[in-house]
């Protein structure tokens, strides 16, 4: 087993939805992972996006979302007011506030984070895996 990972929500749909989407080292990471977490935010910005039009495929997924994560043999990460705290204090110019979330989770709990979104370079004390 290799280190915890969190996915970012893209990951988190690819792994599920079109795993070949995924970098070979991130399909790694998430099948030899001690653990993989989904930040509840992930949920909020499917559900968000979905609602405005934005993501209307994962339409079908919103209320099995759960249980699919489940049957992933993920788990939903906690959502604490230390990663509330940890996301508005964050010296990173991102305002994205979903992004802001999922790296304060990957950061106080220290995860791996599996996404291949080129701003979360920039959070200082990510751990990337792409």
């Amino acid at each position: 087993m290799s280190r915890p990972v969190l996915l970012d929500t893209h990951a988190w749909v690819w792994s599920f939805a079109d795993p070949d989407r995924l970098s070979p080292r991130a399909a790694r990471a998430i099948t030899g992972a001690a653990s993989v977490q989904v930040s509840p935010i992930s949920f909020f910005e499917i559900g968000q996006k979905v609602r405005v039009g934005k993501w209307p495929e994962m339409a079908p997924h919103l209320s099995d979302l759960p249980d699919l994560l489940a049957r992933q043999g993920g788990v939903a990460a906690p959502f604490t007011p230390a990663i509330a705290l940890d996301a508005a204090s964050l010296d990173w110019d991102h305002r994205d506030p979903f992004d802001r979330l999922i790296a304060a989770t990957a950061r106080v709990l220290d995860l791996g984070l599996v996404t291949c979104d080129p701003a979360f370079a920039a959070a200082p004390g990510t751990s990337l895996v792409w």
